[in-house]
């Protein structure tokens, strides 16, 4: 807004010896007072020479003096409040009718980044932990495409390993050849249902071993089963055909799976890492950061980084037999993105039992002098819980993603039907409305928390259809458009009327979600945007409820209104299309 910019510019004429005039900005008004933006004086108060309400008046004075648009101000301590008038709001207003996209800041132009989640094991499902993930990257890479960048959506899937090996060893030992197709079981059940069978077999067999006397560590060192599922990792490694053609088989039976997930939950990819094809990488630049000393080696011949000093740890970067480790492929896996994409961030969507991880990973790469170390950020999240508590993939606890979205399609379906607003829709049309609704409530439950809280799912509260919830902004949206619905609406009306409080909160909402979009990219939380168009629809509502539109008597009034409702509508499908949210036309 150039209004505000000028503000900016009048106080940095009247603050002598600021270094950085970037740091005078304006915040915008906290609601419980009178005013538009607010200027804190107390960080100037030294260049200033003056006590915090002396400074704000004194600056307060000159602003209304030198900017005719200035309707008023008021000082409450050291926070100046500033008031424009109506007509800047809607000259503001009829810029962004005419370019939606402007205020816009594209602060990501010209940048590249790589957004990588999900990252699933192949021996099981994907569950109600793995949607929080696979919403928050998908979110945040369209927050970020949106603020100008070039975005790469990965996923790096961690397809090998003993974990890999349980469920193939269960089903080569009592699958009696099951196929997804011979039991209709989508096939990253069939193969997560033999990872709960390994984990029954292999427990059953410690508790007789200890039942011989035998202790817990005497007991995992004798098991059978446990042997072989090593001996089969180790066939694997060596390149084993008869071994390497059954996890190709199983694998192939998991991605099938992933994708009709993926699919149904709106989530895309432009990239897939596999860890077989990753986890020989690393090795080569442990060896040359050890050359160069910025590794040690032990005197079995391991090798590892000591960062103590960053009050970190020791830690091990290639065992003593030279195999790596998962750190030592995460090296090798980042520099293989950069050559690549030559991307300028490297985001990873990982829960936050990985903290530590990431920062020792930032820093080696940071030590090694890698061009894109600074850019490499971890994107932690709290883990979701459920009212039962947490969730168990080895027990088959967990909450499936496929059961979950059946169910909230299912509770949605219910919904609706007892709302009854959907008459005369057809079979086909209430299953796509159920399915978006549906979606919609999960979505948005999960986005509107900020990433970095744990956070405590109840299916039941998500689909309300009333107060912060997905439907309700759905709803919203669908109002709007059923109002709209055959009405001409024209981007070029009378400015010269006044403006209600209703209209005013409104018009100013619809023009912060620009820099809202950019907040959101800049702190990566969804949660800012999904706070933002709850904020929106609210407003909206009570818009609507005290202003005739339709019915207005003065038609500037008319087409004010009429065009205030269609940009909400357009942010509001914007806004939710960030966070992957279907918007129906009716409801």
């Amino acid at each position: 807004m150039k209004v505000k910019r000028l503000i900016e510019k009048t106080i940095q004429n009247q603050i002598g010896g600021i270094e950085d005039p970037s740091k005078i900005t304006l915040e915008p008004t906290n609601p419980k007072f009178e005013g538009d933006f607010t200027f804190v004086v107390f960080p100037f108060l030294k260049h200033l020479k003056k006590k915090p309400e002396e400074a704000a008046t004194f600056l307060g004075e000159i602003i209304y003096k030198e900017i005719p648009k200035i309707e008023s101000f008021n000082v409450v301590k050291g926070f100046l409040n500033l008031k424009l008038s109506d007509q800047v709001w809607l000259e503001y207003f009829q810029e962004i009718i005419k370019d939606p996209y402007h205020g816009r800041n594209l602060y990501g132009k010209n940048k590249k980044v790589m957004v990588e989640y999900s990252s699933p094991n192949t021996n099981k499902p994907l569950h109600l932990g793995h949607i929080r993930n696979n919403l928050l990257g998908y979110s945040i890479a369209e927050i970020l495409k949106y603020n100008g960048f070039k975005v790469i959506k990965s996923n790096l899937i961690n397809d090998r390993g003993i974990h890999i090996c349980k469920s193939m060893w269960a089903w080569q030992k009592t699958g009696n050849q099951e196929t997804p197709i011979s039991s209709q079981i989508k096939g990253d059940h069939l193969v997560g249902k033999y990872y709960v069978i390994f984990d029954k077999l292999y427990k059953g067999e410690i508790n007789e071993l200890k039942a011989q006397g035998l202790s817990q560590s005497e007991a995992e060192k004798k098991s059978k089963i446990m042997r072989e599922t090593r001996e089969m990792l180790q066939k694997w490694e060596r390149g084993d055909e008869e071994i390497r053609a059954l996890w190709s088989k199983m694998n192939s039976w998991v991605y099938e799976g992933f994708k009709e997930t993926y699919q149904k939950l709106g989530v895309d990819f432009d990239k897939f890492y596999y860890e077989s094809e990753t986890y020989l990488l690393g090795k080569e630049i442990v060896k040359a950061g050890l050359n160069n000393a910025v590794f040690f080696q032990k005197e079995d011949g391991s090798i590892w980084v000591d960062l103590q000093n960053e009050n970190l740890d020791q830690k091990l970067l290639l065992r003593a037999d030279g195999t790596s480790v998962y750190i030592t492929q995460d090296i090798g896996t980042a520099d293989l993105k950069y050559k690549e994409f030559k991307v300028d961030q490297s985001i990873y969507v990982v829960g936050n039992e990985q903290d530590y991880h990431f920062k020792v990973l930032k820093v080696i790469l940071e030590k090694l002098k890698k061009p894109y170390s600074k850019g490499v950020f971890h994107l932690s999240y709290g883990m979701v819980d459920l009212p039962s508590g947490k969730m168990k993939s080895r027990e088959g606890t967990v909450v499936d993603a496929d059961d979950l979205m059946r169910e909230m399609i299912a509770t949605a379906a219910k919904q609706t039907q007892e709302l009854g607003k959907t008459n005369g829709l057809s079979f086909e049309e209430l299953e796509v409305l159920h399915k978006q609704i549906g979606l919609g409530a999960l979505k948005y439950f999960l986005l509107k928390v900020d990433p970095q809280k744990r956070l405590l799912f109840d299916p039941e509260e998500s689909i309300d259809f009333h107060g912060n919830t997905g439907p309700f902004l759905q709803y919203t949206f669908a109002r709007i458009n059923s109002l709209l619905s055959e009405q001409e609406i024209t981007d070029d009306f009378d400015l010269n009327f006044e403006v209600n409080i209703e209209e005013k909160n409104l018009l100013v909402l619809v023009t912060e979600f620009p820099a809202k979009v950019q907040e959101a990219g800049q702190s990566f939380s969804p949660a800012l945007v999904s706070n933002y168009l709850y904020e929106l629809a609210k407003c909206y509502n009570r818009f609507y409820q005290n202003n005739p539109i339709l019915k207005s008597n003065l038609p500037q009034k008319k087409a004010f209104r009429l065009a205030l409702c269609k940009e909400t509508k357009r942010v509001l499908k914007e806004g939710l299309c960030l966070l992957g949210i279907d918007t129906p036309k009716r409801m």
